[in-house]
């Protein structure tokens, strides 16, 4: 089962279950080079996930002014009535402000692990987090061992829970194995090859609940423009929607609850078989709840975003007095 498969198959994850972070990595020659290169990944995560674990810094938009020394203030008040550390992530706040200091980092690794493991579980609302790491193809039974005990070490150190994914190990028999239980089309879509990330990106992770996606160039541009117009209030990004209590819940890039409008913006992944499939069921079924799904892909909003947008104006409009058929609310 591919890491691919399997993190859609648990998307969005239930209550209870850890933030998950999906991992493609090359093969490492060491166990220190596979854990810093990981490090490295994380951290960048955690910076593009800024603030949403620093509450109280939504209002710092930059490191003009006090913005760098108001944000290590809130760190240090977060961490004084919690687990994190303070002075990390008082660092780690201005590094999301400032970018790289010109000093070396001042934190060892085991710090460091701790540290964002700490920080990515609390973006998402969750205690804990985990990686779920894509096992490279033909691995030599050296690289595989290095693979493992690099994982161990972030399980050890960093109290990450570490799942893999993709081609058996050969070499290494101290890993459990574990067959999940998905759906018949799942399971065998899940044992292809899995496109390579977006943009070369090695690690990706899910959205945050109330903003666009960090590492989403389209949702954040749709945001920008958005934030511009009276007519946009009311929305709300990457919400997590029930049709009912038995209904599996779903994910949705952008709502307008009011006006039950929906907006997705896809990637090039969305026209892979598993992921286009599960798309058209969530539109039948927000459909049959009184939704309409205005689908654009990333490139329409990158390129003509002044277009998307009167799209979604129309539509709203539309809606809110009542003149397309079929949408007078109750």
């Amino acid at each position: 089962m591919n890491a691919d498969a399997t993190a859609l198959s648990i998307e969005p994850p239930p209550d209870g279950a850890p933030a998950i972070l999906t991992y493609f990595p090359d093969a490492a020659s060491s166990v220190a080079e596979m854990v810093a290169t990981v490090l490295r990944e994380l951290e960048k995560a955690a910076v593009e996930l800024f603030p949403a674990w620093l509450p109280g810094a939504e209002g710092i938009d930059g490191p003009g002014g006090a913005g760098v020394r108001a944000a290590r203030a809130l760190a240090m008040r977060l961490a004084a009535t919690s687990h994190h550390f303070g002075p990390f992530l008082a660092d780690l706040a201005e590094l999301s402000l400032a970018g790289p200091p010109r000093r070396p980092a001042r934190f060892g690794a085991e710090v460091r692990a701790a540290g964002l493991a700490r920080v990515l579980a609390s973006s998402f609302g969750r205690r804990d987090a985990s990686i779920l790491l894509q096992v490279p193809e033909g691995l030599s039974p050296f690289e595989e061992e290095v693979l493992v005990a690099g994982c161990e070490w972030l399980a050890e150190r960093g109290g990450f829970g570490i799942w893999l994914a993709g081609p058996a190990l050969a070499a290494v028999d101290r890993v459990e194995t574990v067959t999940p239980h998905l759906p018949a089309k799942a399971d065998v879509l899940g044992r292809e090859a899995p496109p390579l990330p977006d943009g070369g990106r090695p690690l990706r992770y899910p959205a945050v609940a109330g903003m666009p996606h960090p590492g989403s160039k389209a949702e954040r541009a749709l945001e920008t423009a958005l934030a511009q117009c009276s007519w946009a209030r009311g929305r709300a990004w990457n919400q997590t929607y029930q049709s009912h209590a038995l209904a599996n819940p779903i994910r949705v890039d952008l709502l307008w609850q009011e006006e039950r409008c929906v907006v997705e913006i896809d990637g090039h992944e969305h026209r892979a078989s598993l992921k286009f499939e599960k798309d058209r069921h969530r539109d039948v079924q927000l459909q049959l709840d009184g939704y309409a799904v205005l689908r654009f892909t990333n490139n329409q909003v990158l390129t003509d975003t002044e277009a998307v947008v009167g799209q979604v104006r129309r539509f709203l409009h539309g809606r809110r007095i009542g003149t397309l058929e079929g949408t007078r609310l109750a």
